[in-house]
């Protein structure tokens, strides 16, 4: 992988150097978008769910009179629902936001990719770092919607357009299958929802197999012959009582017809609770899916209709004369007693439980009909969860029936402790401050070997509370001291001071999963198990404080947070987390060297150091035997904490032949290596999570010829890193600022390069198009790039001849590809191209392909996906004037960053074309 700025947002501006800093030093400017259909969900249920990863702070609808609402209504019932789709964005917002927020029921959003194959609408990050932001752009809009977030191992290795090749690239469906399976154990949801339909209709392959796969996953779950080793770690069987599938009815469609739907749910109704309609709410959440091109999204108000059909059910569920039910969990009792009665005589060995779990439902009763005066009631109630969970712990009911109750008993207390401290106005919070004038790559982070200090902070805005008590919850081998209890007047808040030490061999905050090789990986490997299925793993410093009030004891928890200032000096936090004493990164991670070079290349290698005092240690460079590395080795001395420092190396490479090497980086101090690096993967509105990669360099070697003297101009788009690889190989490529480009001489040029996306993203390409155009019909050649805004593209006649954009693509990277024209000069000049050069390409061979065009324009290649016909607007050649003019859908934006050497001599070819 290649290495990443230290912040996904803004660009770091210290690592822009060179003569691409122009550009590469500027934001990325957000796609705005409006989208139908791409809806939107939190919970309830609290397992760890990547807290680190959370935006700090609540939202308003969770905080007050109106949380405290909120909590009530999921007091008053059991029901549980998971939702299943593909990718982050696909999600039925409105619905789940409906059924969470406004129902209470607790809701699941189960995501089977990261969205990490997918096209970056604000940046060049592609693949797994594309992941993890896409990861923390859904748990941001979970916050709205109000749900839970799971996730299986497979990865989005691009866009498919149908199920087979899924499942081809998933490895079957056992990978996924067995995901969604343990999911569906652990979760015990009463309802399964299916996003997609599982046909045609559904599009991207990805889509319907994420409902194939549901439909398989609502009986294998309870089938104690699937996935025996489930069963084994402890897991039982879970039969869910109904399933659904969705996108029976166009997006936002007012009527469906009758036999097409079962349930019709308004998600645009008001909420007086949450004062704003679901999907209203749902859409604000929406809008952190900035990558996904929505961060502009919006939508009137009014009524908005989602449609979902049943397809299977073990309950009987009273539909109407049309055939339609209410709500999801028509036909289940999901009341409090209800925990009792669906285990029948199971439930007759715990003779208590349906009259204890009767008062508690009265307790929630009398809370909500007086919210002002809750915490009563509520302690009550909770004290009488605490006496059941505790009953059935002891019983020797069925194993099965036990792990249920337990499940449900546990929810109901994390809720009703939750409820309390809303009705009590408890404050919990546990912090570490970062030094003065820290910036957001800079806080704090935890060393392992080392100690600190968290200071925990207990207040409430009710009188009457007592005998509180704070303990941090850390992983196994951390130490917690208690240095310092400041006492404090009757209602004013209270400090708790502690001393934590980390062990030597204390795990990174780091993602779970990894791919080997994320270009052609389909499948993630879980390298700590115990996360399976998890955004992240959650954050090491968490804690609780137990009080009494009126006799009665509830408790409120925290996560360890690090206080600090971002660069606009808004005060912030992020979880505590912990890194390395030092990260290690190459500089650049992918190296493109043809095999004519001799000369000696720089490689840098970049030290950052999270400690204080002077830091002694030597880094040196592994490269293959026969190559040479000056000097051998460099000492390193960081004195500060935050202090990063460059250190650089020569390479001459030896004996090249096309083919891939690496180069390794290894830093050798206080007795330890360090061979990997971190950067931090965050934005203004979503929370962190830091992405490591191995000190590695790959580097690609590939017989190339480079044309003399031609200079480039490169205007970029959307953002891709087609420019370095230009520059690693010896071409002359200047990236010319859009901004710039009405003034820009560009007759100093040869060609001009369209960044991928530009009229989508760059309104001055749009602007100065007729400048473009001039250009080459005074003799100069440009090369534009695939746009995926259809209708904008054929309406503004960009083209200097007519030629109609479509959604047309190839998603088999394999697929074979015809050379239509073989004496065309763009096969033959400076490379000569033949067949082996459209071997190892990576995710896909092009997208948005032209679909119709002037006879002016001559066609170069043709490929086709299985069974579909030839596509031959991937790659048009124009003379107009005196130059040339090329439009290429090829997905060079991938090929050229992974280095497959084909695409590089190719792309330097369309290049060359017309000199």
């Amino acid at each position: 992988m290649r290495p990443l700025p230290a912040f996904i947002y803004p660009v770091d501006m210290k690592r822009c150097t060179g003569k691409l800093i122009d550009h590469l030093c500027r934001p990325m400017r957000p796609v705005l978008a409006v989208v139908f259909g791409m809806a939107l969900l939190l919970p309830a249920y609290a397992q760890h769910t990547g807290e680190s990863a959370v935006p700090a702070g609540p939202l308003p609808q969770d905080t007050g009179a109106a949380g405290l609402k909120e909590a009530l209504r999921r007091l008053q019932t059991t029901a549980r629902l998971l939702q299943i789709d593909a990718h982050p964005d696909d999600e039925d917002g409105g619905m789940l936001t409906l059924e969470s927020r406004g129902k209470g029921a607790a809701v699941t959003l189960l995501t089977l990719t990261r969205g990490e194959g997918g096209q970056n609408k604000t940046g060049s990050n592609l693949f797994d770092v594309l992941g993890v932001l896409r990861t923390l752009e859904v748990l941001a809009a979970d916050r709205y919607y109000g749900i839970e977030q799971r996730f299986t191992r497979v990865a989005d290795f691009g866009y498919s357009k149908n199920p087979e090749e899924t499942f081809q690239k998933w490895q079957g469906h056992d990978v996924a299958l067995g995901d969604i399976v343990r999911v569906i154990r652990t979760f015990h949801p009463d309802v399964l929802v299916a996003r997609f339909s599982g046909t045609e209709r559904d599009g991207h392959g990805h889509h319907q197999a994420s409902a194939i796969l549901t439909k398989e996953a609502f009986r294998a779950a309870a089938d104690p012959k699937r996935f025996p080793e489930q069963i084994q770690e402890g897991l039982l069987p879970w039969q869910a009582k109904k399933l659904y599938i969705g996108n029976v009815c166009q997006f936002f469609a007012q009527t469906c017809p009758d036999k097409d739907y079962t349930v019709k749910l308004n998600t645009g109704e008001v909420d007086p609770v949450l004062a704003t309609s679901y999907i209203q709410l749902a859409i604000e959440g929406l809008r952190h899916q900035q990558s996904q091109g929505l961060g502009g999204i919006s939508l009137p108000s009014g009524p908005r209709y989602t449609f979902y059909r049943l397809v299977d059910s073990v309950v009987l569920s009273k539909l109407d004369k049309d055939g339609h039910e209410k709500d999801f969990f028509d036909g289940i009792d999901t009341s409090l007693p209800g925990l009792a009665a669906r285990w029948g005589d199971e439930a007759k060995q715990l003779p208590d439980l349906r009259s204890e779990l009767g008062e508690i439902e009265k307790d929630v009763e009398q809370a909500r009909a007086n919210s002002e005066n809750a915490a009563e009631p509520l302690l009550w109630a909770l004290q009488l969860v605490e006496r059941a969970s505790g009953e059935v712990k002891r019983s020797k009911v069925d194993e099965a029936a036990k792990q249920d109750l337990l499940l449900a008993l546990t929810t109901k207390q994390k809720q009703f402790e939750h409820a309390v401290n809303l009705a009590l106005g408890v404050e919990f919070r546990v912090t570490t401050e970062a030094p003065a004038g820290t910036n957001a790559e800079d806080v704090f982070t935890a060393i392992p070997g080392r100690s600190f200090r968290v200071k925990a902070i207990f207040a409430s805005h009710r009188q009457g509370i007592e005998d509180v008590k704070v303990e941090l919850d850390l992983p196994a081998g951390w130490k917690s001291r208690l240095v310092d209890s400041a006492t404090a007047p009757a209602g004013a808040p209270r400090t708790f001071t502690f001393e934590v030490g980390v062990p030597p061999n204390a795990q990174y905050t780091r993602p779970y999963w990894h791919r080997a090789n994320p270009e052609t990986d389909s499948v993630n490997t879980i390298d700590r198990p115990q996360y399976a299925t998890l955004p992240f793993p959650p954050a090491p410093v968490q804690a609780h404080a137990a009080y009494m009030f009126d006799g009665k004891s509830c408790a409120v928890h925290a996560t360890g947070m690090t206080e600090y200032k971002d660069e606009a000096g808004k005060e912030t936090e992020r979880a505590i987390a912990v890194t390395p004493a030092f990260s290690v990164m190459l500089e650049p991670g992918e190296q493109i060297v043809p095999v004519a070079s001799r000369s000696a290349r720089e490689v840098k290698v970049q030290v950052r150091s999270e400690v204080n005092g002077q830091s002694e240690g030597q880094l040196s460079l592994q490269a293959p035997r026969e190559w040479r590395v000056e000097p051998p080795n460099l000492p390193v001395g960081l004195p500060e904490r935050g202090q990063t420092k460059d250190f650089e190396f020569k390479v001459l490479a030896a004996n090249l032949n096309e083919g891939r090497t690496e180069i390794r980086a290894v830093l050798e101090a206080g007795g330890k290596k360090y061979s990997e690096g971190y950067t931090l993967v965050t934005r203004e509105d979503l929370g962190a999570a830091y992405y490591y990669q191995p000190a590695v360099q790959r580097v690609s070697i590939v017989e190339v010829k480079i044309p003399h003297g031609l200079k480039v101009g490169y205007i970029m788009g959307a953002g891709d890193d087609i420019p370095t690889v230009l520059d690693q190989i010896g071409m002359d490529v200047t990236l010319i600022a859009p901004e710039k480009l009405a003034s820009e001489d560009l007759r100093r040029y040869g060609t001009i390069v369209l960044g991928i996306r530009a009229y989508d993203t760059v309104k001055d390409v749009a602007t100065n198009n007729r400048k473009l155009l001039d250009f080459v019909s005074a003799g100069g050649t440009l090369v534009a790039q695939y746009n995926t805004g259809v209708s904008d593209f054929n309406s503004g006649h960009f083209t200097p001849y007519p030629a109609e954009l479509s959604r047309a693509r190839v998603s088999v990277e394999e697929a074979p590809v015809q050379i239509l024209d073989p004496q065309d000069s763009v096969f033959h000049s400076p490379n000569e191209i033949t067949q082996r050069d459209f071997d190892g390409w990576v995710q896909e061979r092009g997208l948005y392909f032209m679909d119709q065009w002037d006879s002016h324009f001559k066609p170069l290649l043709g490929c086709k996906d299985p069974g579909e016909p030839l596509q031959e607007g991937g790659l048009l050649r124009a003379q107009y004037g005196k130059g040339t003019y090329i439009y290429t859908g090829y997905a060079f934006f991938r090929q050229l960053p992974a280095g497959v050497p084909g695409a590089i001599r190719l792309y330097v070819n369309l290049l060359n074309a017309g000199h």
